[in-house]
């Protein structure tokens, strides 16, 4: 299960460096399945993997004139302020176990494993819908939806480890009016920041980290990002967001599908 994982750890950087998401989608389920990590610390570990891939897909989307600063900025600020938030304040005090629901015991664990697949499938039918019904939405963007979706984008990143970018891609192709190369660009930027800033917080609260495997996958991930970028240059962005749409909608249902027959 280990060569599978560190293969799907490539995979990993690719997700990210051709569609601006995905990482922490596939980060997650890959320490908690393959690497068999407690959900809870696959969260921090994955922050740290998308974190600093993410940060090298930058350097590289900003040489192709493919981020917009003002808008990372305006949704990346709320972003961090929430993350903080959220695993300094809102996760430690939430009970390992949450009592039981038609036979099924709701651990923490659970929890956030089945948050992580819901917001999927929802985010997923966002990027699925056509064109006419994109521009009709935005054409209402206003600042204030923006920086209320940073707020939200940064809750669920220091909840469930997830960059953010599933989320985040459809709010700036929706919101901001941003064509999809120069969301995946903006993304990375602001995925970046909040994962490794969410992963600061986590580290200086001590938690023990496995070092050898979170730097392995980190390595792996880095060099899928250069793969991946590499080949959104050559394919057309429509493509790459009805393609993302499908994926996380596969790897939603997964998840779901996964925690209701094992509990």
């Amino acid at each position: 299960m280990e060569i599978a994982g560190y293969f799907a750890s490539i995979l990993i950087g690719i997700s990210l460096g051709l569609i601006g998401g995905g990482g922490s989608i596939l980060t997650v389920p890959v320490f908690v399945y393959l690497f068999h990590v407690d959900p809870i610390l696959a969260t921090v570990y994955s922050l740290f993997v998308v974190g600093t891939s993410s940060l090298v897909g930058t350097l590289q989307k900003r040489k192709d004139g493919l981020i917009d600063f003002q808008t990372a900025l305006l949704f990346g600020v709320p972003s961090i302020i929430s993350v903080f938030i959220t695993r300094k304040l809102i996760l430690p005090i939430i009970p390992d176990s949450l009592g039981a629901v038609a036979g099924f015991e709701i651990t923490k664990g659970f929890l956030m494993m089945l948050l992580f697949a819901s917001l999927m499938i929802a985010a997923s039918f966002s990027m699925i819908r056509t064109k006419k019904q994109q521009e009709i939405n935005a054409s209402n963007h206003k600042n204030q939806k923006v920086i209320i979706q940073g707020l939200f984008v940064g809750m669920i990143t220091g909840l469930i480890g997830a960059g953010g970018g599933f989320l985040i891609i459809p709010a700036l192709i929706l919101l901001c009016n941003l064509p999809m190369k120069k969301a995946v660009g903006t993304a990375l930027l602001i995925i970046a920041v909040n994962s490794l800033f969410g992963f600061l917080v986590d580290f200086y609260s001590g938690v023990k980290i496995n070092w050898t495997l979170l730097l392995t996958v980190t390595s792996l991930a880095i060099g899928g990002i250069f793969i991946g970028n590499f080949f959104s240059k050559k394919i057309d962005g429509n493509s790459l967001k009805k393609g993302f749409g499908w994926f996380v909608l596969t790897m939603g249902v997964y998840i779901l599908v996964d925690l209701l027959l094992h509990k």
